[in-house]
């Protein structure tokens, strides 16, 4: 029963400090969504309407970049690098895992970008 105390006191713990570094920026966040849900409505669903019939998607951007010039092995390697070295994301990371576990994955995705983009060359 002890060892289930400590264990809880340590969640409660790691939970809070966690609450306490996010939850302003989570108030931020929803402050600004909802000023640009409000003033910016109209703006966005016009650019929503002129986009029209033309797919979007993951598939879509893909294309684009392809169609411009790209070669595929280099845009693979963009498409995995892209959301796993967002500054949101980056910042969220290094702050969960710590300096040495950021590094590592860092590393990580860099070296599963090249692998990918080399098979990607390699199929191509």
């Amino acid at each position: 029963m002890e060892i289930l105390q400590r264990e809880l006191v340590y969640l409660w713990y790691y939970f809070s400090v966690q609450l306490e570094q996010i939850f302003p920026y989570w108030i931020l966040g929803m402050l600004l969504g909802s000023a640009a849900s409000v003033f910016l409505k109209d703006r966005i669903h016009t650019v929503f309407r002129s986009l029209g019939d033309r797919k979007l998607g993951v598939l879509g951007i893909a294309a684009s970049f392809s169609k411009s010039g790209i070669k595929d092995d280099w845009l693979a390697a963009f498409m995995i690098t892209g959301p796993a070295t967002k500054i949101t994301n980056l910042g969220a990371v290094k702050i969960v895992l710590g300096l040495k576990r950021f590094l590592l994955y860092l590393a990580y995705v860099m070296v599963f970008a090249l692998f990918t983009g080399w098979i990607t060359n390699l199929l191509v």
